[in-house]
């Protein structure tokens, strides 16, 4: 099947990856750290902006913004996969549920339309950990930029306490 993704040179982008059979890769540390290792390298090589980002254990929800003469997410999401894959398989057991492919083969992508578009995604993906019962207030989910926007003085340590749901945007 020939799948049309949106192409926008120095597009901001939502996406969200899945690990296959939804494993729960991600609720080890060190594949957190795998994860990270892996989009510095990737950033070192192809640039680009992490606007906002989660990490879950089983997915990952991310706000990216490309430069000016480039839509290549594709390559990017590629290199990290295969960093991801070849830090953490060594950590799995070889007989789970990732003994074949750690991912997804395909992931969603969304262009960012406006302002509004961008916040409502920045919203879910904070949100997110909450609203997967991990967490009771989106602070004490560490895989999160929520804590570099309260650093950044963004979003109150308090936000959306006591929020029933976020609604509108995402895919899972």
């Amino acid at each position: 099947m020939n799948y049309r993704r949106s192409r926008l040179a120095g597009g901001t982008y939502f996406f969200t990856v899945v690990t296959a059979n939804r494993s729960p890769v991600f609720n080890h540390p060190a594949a957190v750290q795998c994860l990270r290792t892996a989009f510095r390298s990737v950033k070192c090589r192809h640039p680009f902006i992490i606007d906002a980002m989660v990490v879950l254990p089983d997915h990952i929800h991310c706000i990216w913004t490309l430069p000016v003469d480039d839509s290549n997410y594709p390559t990017r999401w590629r290199l990290i996969k295969a960093g991801v894959t070849q830090g953490v398989k060594p950590l799995l057991p070889a007989q789970g549920p990732t003994s074949g492919s750690l991912w997804q083969k395909r992931y969603w992508e969304h262009t960012i339309k406006d302002e509004e578009d961008f916040n409502r995604h920045v919203d879910y993906i904070h949100f997110n950990p909450v609203k997967h019962g991990y967490v009771d207030r989106a602070v004490d989910w560490p895989y999160s930029s929520f804590h570099r926007f309260v650093r950044e003085g963004v979003l109150p340590a308090n936000w959306a306490v006591g929020e029933e749901e976020l609604v509108g945007v995402g895919s899972e």
